[in-house]
């Protein structure tokens, strides 16, 4: 009943975040005027409409818009990943890699710079940025290759670096990312975003493509040397940042920069909306709710432990929900396949030592990403109770090993504790579920 419970609390928070549920709050179409955000348009006056979504949430979003704007859209441009795509009429869709951009990334960015520069000033351009178009959306620095940007990327995500680490070192290594985006075009854009970041930082998500950047080279090479990466860089990708240090070419455009007068970011969704949808499910399922701050987030393992602790603290007290939300990190150190979220409910399980606790409290610690999909594999995360001893002794299997080898989607493969959702057409991040049920 506790899992069954947790996997319901978090397709609730799943649910909330989805493009049906607030891109019509914020476009709106009526009586020859278009609002967007809090921007008003009248039709009469704008020669162009223009939509570009970009991101895991990309197609959905554009389908929202496509249903509220119809025939005023001139033109659109989708991209997201693969198998994300949905059928729409008035924009074609790109779909490509991640995390680590492929060919079709570059194609995706291509296209999306020649839409901006099409776009006149008298044209309007609707971007809806969501998680995951740092990837989906890519471009090479002069005299580097896709094979380097690639080697980049994975060194990147490999090294446990939080998202923030990560994208500042990518909008050093493109043309478009860190605000750049907004230097090709005359027109005015209305950027809707979905936070996919710990602090909503808007010049985080998605890289801040229409965004100021306040980050700089230098601070890009810091986190090459704080994780170790120097020796193993690309030549190509090491001489560029080493070029930017040296202000042999320029940085990204920095706040106050005139190409930003034309631009208007609004964010439209976060972790935080679905934490709170979560916690009004559980409180209509009769548990009493908590929702941990500050946000999630460190290493996945640690944080998994300090979970625990707290979970363990409120056993006195049933029924009780524990929600936490945010964005943890991994470092692979072994040669297993999972996700964050699948090590975190491992971690969560090693730190137990034991079923006598899962099932004194009847519990259930469920850990699963919005977007449906955690690392490289089917599932959104995973979910843990004491039925899942069962299994362990069943296929005598040793928890600790499969955690030391990052290797917790077949753990959780053979134990049945992954949550498979499919693409959900959303990213906000993680949700982090603790029930407790006493008997």
């Amino acid at each position: 009943m506790s899992r069954a419970n947790a996997i319901q609390i978090f397709l609730a928070g799943v649910e909330s975040v989805k493009p049906a549920s607030f891109i019509p709050r914020h476009i709106q179409l009526q009586g020859g005027w278009i609002k967007i955000a809090d921007q008003s348009f009248k039709l009469a006056d704008i020669n162009n409409l223009y939509i570009a979504a970009v991101g895991k949430a990309a197609a959905a979003m554009a389908l929202e818009a496509e249903k509220i704007l119809g025939s005023c859209i001139a033109e659109g441009i989708v991209v997201t990943k693969y198998d994300h795509a949905l059928k729409l009429i008035h924009s074609r869709t790109i779909e490509a890699g991640h995390p680590v951009p492929d060919d079709n990334s570059i194609l995706a960015g291509k296209a999306i710079v020649e839409l901006f520069e099409k776009a006149e000033e008298k044209d309007i351009i609707l971007l809806m940025v969501s998680g995951g178009a740092s990837a989906l959306l890519a471009d090479t620095p002069p005299a580097c290759s896709l094979k380097d940007l690639q080697e980049t990327s994975q060194l990147l995500l490999d090294s446990g670096a939080a998202i923030d680490e990560v994208n500042t070192v990518r909008k050093h290594l493109s043309l478009i990312k860190g605000g750049q985006l907004m230097q090709y075009t005359k027109a005015k854009v209305i950027t809707l975003l979905l936070s996919d970041v710990p602090g909503d930082d808007l010049s985080v998500i998605a890289s801040g493509l229409t965004v100021s950047d306040s980050t700089t080279f230098k601070d890009a090479w810091r986190i090459i040397e704080k994780y170790q990466l120097v020796e193993k860089l690309p030549a190509g990708i090491r001489n560029w940042l080493q070029q930017g240090i040296k202000k042999a070419i320029p940085d990204t455009p920095k706040p106050g920069n005139p190409a930003f007068n034309k631009v208007y970011n609004t964010l439209v969704a976060t972790n935080q909306t679905a934490l709170n949808a979560s916690a009004q499910k559980a409180k209509e399922m009769g548990y009493t709710t908590t929702i941990l701050s500050p946000m999630l987030t460190g290493e996945a393992e640690i944080q998994a432990e300090a979970f625990m602790n707290r979970l363990k603290n409120e056993s006195n007290s049933s029924p009780n929900c524990i929600l936490w939300g945010g964005e943890t990190t991994v470092t692979i150190k072994g040669k297993g396949k999972g996700g964050r979220n699948q090590q975190f409910a491992l971690a969560a399980l090693c730190a137990l030592k034991g079923e006598e606790w899962l099932k004194n409290n009847n519990a259930a610690i469920l850990s699963g990403g919005t977007d449906g999909t955690d690392g490289p594999t089917k599932a959104a995360g995973a979910v843990i109770d004491s039925d899942i001893f069962t299994r362990l002794n069943e296929f005598s299997m040793d928890p600790e090993a499969y955690l030391h080898n990052n290797d917790a989607f077949h753990f959780f493969e053979k134990t049945g504790g992954l949550i498979i959702t499919g693409p959900t057409q959303t990213n906000v991040m993680d949700i982090v579920i603790g029930l407790l049920d006493k008997l």
